[in-house]
C-alpha cells in the first residue's frame, strides 16, 4: 500500500519548533520563517539539548552572520514564492534590500559566496518547483500559475520550466495525469 502525501514543509517546521521550545520551557515568540526569538536567557545546556532535538529533524541553528543572512534571504525568497498570493509587484532585489537591511549588491555577492549559485538561479529554482506544486493540485490553468509567479507570459514560465525540469509545463500535466489514471 503507498500513501501519497502533500505537506506544507513551512508549517511542519513551525509546529516543530513550537513543540520542542514547549518540551524544553523556553518563553518564545516565533518571527519570521526561520527566526525564533528567545526570551530571556538560554543555558548553554538547554541550547544543545534543543540543537540536537531539531536537528533530527533537519532543522539547524545558524550561528555566524553571513549564514543567518543567506539563509534569512533563502527563506524570504520561499516565503514570497509559496506563501502570498501573488509575487511582489516591486522588484525582487529592491525587496530582498528593504527586507534584509543591506543592499542587494552585498546580499548577492555574498549569496554567490557561499553558496556558489545566484540568487536569480534559486528563485528560478524555487518558481519552478512551486510552479510544479501548483500543476499538480490541478487547481489553475497555466496561464494563471505564470500570473501568480510574475512571468510576463506562460511562454516565458514554458521556456524557464523546460530549461530547469527538461520538460515543457504540458508534458508534466500530462506526466501527472496518466499516473493519477493509473492509480
Amino acid at each position: 500500500m503507498k500513501l501519497y502525501l502533500k505537506f506544507d514543509t513551512n508549517h511542519a517546521c513551525r509546529v516543530i519548533l513550537q513543540e520542542k521550545m514547549q518540551e524544553f520551557g523556553i518563553d518564545y515568540e516565533l518571527k519570521e520563517l526561520g527566526e525564533v526569538e528567545i526570551k530571556g536567557n538560554l543555558p548553554a545546556d538547554v541550547q544543545k539539548n534543543l540543537e540536537a532535538a531539531l536537528e533530527h529533524y533537519g532543522i539547524r541553528m545558524v550561528n555566524n552572520h553571513k549564514n543567518t543572512l543567506i539563509e534569512k534571504t533563502k527563506d524570504i525568497i520561499v516565503e514570497m514564492i509559496y506563501e502570498k498570493e501573488k509575487l511582489p509587484s516591486t522588484n525582487i532585489s529592491t525587496y530582498l534590500a528593504d527586507r534584509l537591511n543591506h543592499s542587494y549588491g552585498y546580499i548577492s555577492n555574498l549569496f554567490s559566496e557561499v553558496t556558489y549559485s545566484s540568487i536569480e538561479n534559486f528563485i528560478i529554482i524555487q518558481k519552478i518547483e512551486r510552479a510544479k506544486q501548483l500543476i499538480i493540485d490541478g487547481e489553475f490553468t497555466l496561464t494563471e500559475i505564470s500570473y501568480q509567479l510574475n512571468y510576463s507570459s506562460v511562454a516565458h514560465l514554458s521556456n524557464q520550466f523546460k530549461k530547469t525540469t527538461g520538460l515543457t509545463p504540458t508534458s508534466f500535466q500530462r506526466i501527472i495525469k496518466k499516473r493519477a489514471d493509473t492509480k
